[in-house]
């Protein structure tokens, strides 16, 4: 969890008149964790969800709601039209890292606790919604260094220039090889031969994301204006990222003026840092709070998480307008969750069901556990998988054929969870590629759902085992499986020769029970052993559950 420190002199300084230990009694209540704190400072430990808590600044705001002392969406105007301002993008950059939005905040003052707030927010959105840079990374720029229009384009590894804090120039190269920063990041441009430069229109170099800054635009306490970019490959959070930096410098000071983006096509656009709206039910909210407020009363709790509202179509719905900085409401449910909090969550009360019923365990609960504790029984230990896999896994590194009825996931923010698995078999020999370095023999098993689609989506239970060690083969695989079937369920199975890609010709079968397929099992191919580096053999089942707890539980 990122952490942010809190001077208690400054605290004093924005919330004059607020004890401290009143301020402490409500930080819980917004999502924050005392880690620490001593006479001076106070170290806070915040939610990765709201980034805007990175700083002093965003806490302040945060509380100056809940203390009633400034309610509503925080003040912020400025200059959207960007006119003076002008980035021109190079066509070079669309296949190295494509999006950039810039802002320029005027007439400010900075000291050194600003900067060193600013520089740990920066970081903690480096490594949150910039994940570690990859999707999107900031650069921070003395104004008055840089004369525009800046162009942002794409250059060859030999380009040099004056990196931050030297004093002599290199070649983006040497900069990549040698620096800190090129040695930790450099690994997100390895891919191209291309490298990504803002240089002004007096040939300076402003910065060379995600890596570095040009030391032509160092900024130091004595900085007024700042020149602020994100660059990334992912317009959302490059613009996420830049709307929390805005309010927080607006909040430092500054005059806030957008930055026309001139594409190579033509187009030209700027930062979108205006609010935006959702539309509630106040009976949804009621209802999943447990409560009955009024639609002032809503308005009110609103009001004080920083928000505004007012109602719409005779009171049918409430109008919510979140600033742009509140990237983490994104539906009616986050809404009811800002009510909570400007209600009190410590105001909740505990009440005891209507119901006098008790729950018991389902019954296929009580299968599951039935085969649980036969799979332990025949010394094997189980394992949990996630259900979102990386199609890498899945398809790629199991030689299992990649099909277009697997269920994907959307805009997917990680490689590790691009679809639902359609098997458990890979996922049981990712876990058994994870553990090499234990002693053999492992035997591994899982119960777990399974998805597929074909007119329809479908969900099943499934269950999956593995054996790996160098003598393990299709009969002892067997002896496994038929004991389950036979200690959990009583039924005997019988095997006919079949082919899977994930098992090795010859070497795997169908298992039926009463004329009917619940399953395969065999000997994994070497391929799939090798791609997974489990390096002993593995012999391995999967049997559908639900389609045999149907006819047979």
């Amino acid at each position: 969890m990122p952490v942010v420190n809190l001077s208690v002199n400054r605290l004093n300084k924005f919330l004059p008149g607020i004890a401290v230990d009143k301020i402490l009694q409500v930080l819980p209540y917004v999502g924050l964790d005392i880690e620490g704190k001593d006479s001076e400072i106070l170290r806070i430990e915040y939610n990765p969800n709201r980034p805007d808590f990175g700083s002093d600044y965003g806490i302040v705001r945060a509380l100056r709601g809940l203390l009633e002392i400034e309610t509503g969406i925080p003040k912020f105007s400025y200059d959207k039209a960007g006119i003076n301002y002008v980035i021109n993008v190079d066509e070079s950059t669309r296949s190295v890292r494509p999006f950039i939005a810039a802002i320029v905040a005027k007439n400010g003052k900075l000291d050194d606790e600003t900067i060193k707030q600013l520089i740990g927010m920066q970081e903690d959105l480096h490594n949150g919604i910039g994940r570690r840079r990859v999707k999107a990374s900031i650069g921070i720029h003395n104004l008055d260094a840089i004369k525009f229009p800046i162009v942002y384009k794409a250059v060859n590894e030999d380009f040099s220039f004056v990196p931050l804090n030297l004093m002599s120039s290199q070649t983006i190269k040497l900069i990549l090889k040698t620096s800190i920063p090129g040695k930790e990041y450099g690994y997100i441009l390895e891919k191209t031969r291309k490298y990504p430069i803002l240089i002004d229109s007096q040939e300076n170099v402003v910065s060379l994301p995600p890596i570095i800054n040009g030391n032509a635009t160092k900024v130091n306490a004595c900085s007024r204006s700042l020149f602020v970019e994100v660059t990334g490959n992912n317009q959302k959070s490059v613009e996420d990222i830049l709307a929390i930096l805005a309010i927080t410098l607006y909040d430092v000071g500054f005059e806030i003026q957008n930055v026309s983006i001139c594409n190579f096509n033509g187009s030209t656009y700027t930062a979108k840092l205006d609010p935006s709206h959702i539309d509630v039910d106040p009976h949804y909210i009621n209802t999943m709070l447990g409560l009955n407020f009024g639609i002032n009363q809503i308005v009110k709790y609103l009001k004080k998480s920083r928000l505004d509202a007012r109602e719409i179509n005779g009171g049918k719905k409430i109008r919510c307008s979140i600033p742009r900085y509140r990237i983490d409401i994104l539906n009616a449910i986050d809404i009811v969750e800002e009510v909570a909090m400007g209600y009190g969550i410590y105001n909740l009360k505990p009440t005891v069901p209507s119901s006098n019923l008790t729950g018991e365990k389902s019954s296929l609960s009580k299968y599951i556990d039935i085969i649980r504790q036969t799979m332990v029984g025949l010394q094997m230990l189980e394992v949990l998988n996630s259900s979102l896999v990386s199609n890498k896994v899945q398809s790629e590194l199991s030689g299992m054929n990649k099909s277009d009825k697997v269920l994907r996931v959307d805009a997917t923010k990680s490689a590790e969870h691009e679809l639902l698995r359609d098997a458990l078999l890979p996922s049981l020999l990712k876990t058994l590629s994870y553990n090499v370095h234990e002693e053999y023999p492992q035997k591994l098993f899982e119960i777990g759902k399974i998805f597929n689609w074909r007119d329809t989506v479908t969900e099943s239970w499934s269950i999956g085992a593995v054996i790996a060690h160098n003598k393990a083969d299709y009969t002892e695989i067997k002896s496994t499986m038929q004991g389950l079937l036979k200690t959990s369920f009583g039924k005997n199975a019988v095997t006919t020769v079949a082919t899977h890609p994930i098992f090795m010709n010859g070497r795997c079968a169908d298992i039926y029970v009463e004329e009917e397929c619940v399953g395969i099992i065999g000997e994994i191919t070497p391929l799939a052993i090798d791609n997974f580096k489990v390096r002993v053999p593995v012999a391995a089942f999967e049997l559908n559950l639900s389609q045999f707890l149907s006819r047979y539980g």
